[in-house]
């Protein structure tokens, strides 16, 4: 299929089941951080999976090349970024899997049903207030800043949306990660496992991966580190895995 790319668009190639993605450099592309949250997370082919911030719509799309879940839904605030969702998906042939929704965060709750989805996966905006921004109307100070959703309406929506026993997955910063955990729990989204990143094996982390489930009992497993290059510019076996190379 023939997507037409708009100005400053450019067409990436995801090394998963010849998926490819738009995107626009100018605005805003997905990192790292979204890239490891959909190898962190475990997903079944029955689960009906959303993801809330999905920009672009990485996740999703990799996610669906990853586990092939019944119904996969993204939802996103800038409608700039939807719309390359929703041509990427197009372009991929998986507009029968996964659908792309315009919406705040804040307001998932009006777009779906409580108890709706098995799994919920987001890669929020890290930064606290105002620090640093230029522009609050830009969106790579949207999809970095919470300036339109803060981590607590993140939680209290993927509380609300989650099945009993659902699985939240998240990535963040380590530097909020006692704020982070205090949230969860709540919002009786129990912490069940985590892992930090490192971006070299003596640096300290930069980020951080929580699996959380909805109703869970107390007992969290950390798991080894995930160490992301081993020299400079030479990513590690495992990140090598996670891309799929």
């Amino acid at each position: 299929m023939t997507i037409n790319l708009k100005e400053n668009e450019r067409l990436d190639d995801l090394q998963r089941n010849g998926y490819q993605i738009i995107q626009n450099p100018e605005k805003f592309c997905f990192g790292m951080d979204a890239v490891l949250l959909s190898g962190f997370a475990h997903a079944r082919e029955e689960d009906v999976l959303l993801d809330m911030g999905t920009g672009t719509g990485i996740i999703p799309i990799l996610m669906e090349a990853k586990y092939h879940c019944a119904r996969l839904t993204g939802l996103e605030i800038q409608e700039e970024s939807a719309d390359m969702a929703r041509r990427s998906v197009q372009l991929n042939g998986l507009s029968d899997k996964i659908q792309i929704i315009t919406g705040d965060i804040k307001e998932a709750g009006t777009f779906f049903k409580s108890a709706s989805f098995d799994c919920i996966t987001c890669n929020p905006p890290y930064m606290i207030g105002q620090h640093g921004i230029t522009n609050p109307d830009a969106p790579k100070a949207i999809a970095r800043h919470e300036i339109l959703c803060t981590l607590e309406d993140v939680v209290s929506q993927a509380a609300k949306l989650l099945k009993p026993g659902g699985h939240f997955y998240l990535v963040h910063r380590p530097f909020r990660l006692a704020e982070i955990i205090a949230t969860l729990t709540r919002y009786k989204l129990e912490p069940k496992r985590m892992q930090l990143v490192y971006p070299f094996v003596d640096k300290e982390p930069n980020m951080v991966l929580l699996e959380a489930v909805r109703g869970g009992k107390p007992r969290m497993t950390v798991e080894k580190p995930l160490i992301v290059y081993q020299s400079p510019g030479v990513y590690t076996p495992e990140i090598y895995d996670v891309y799929g190379y």
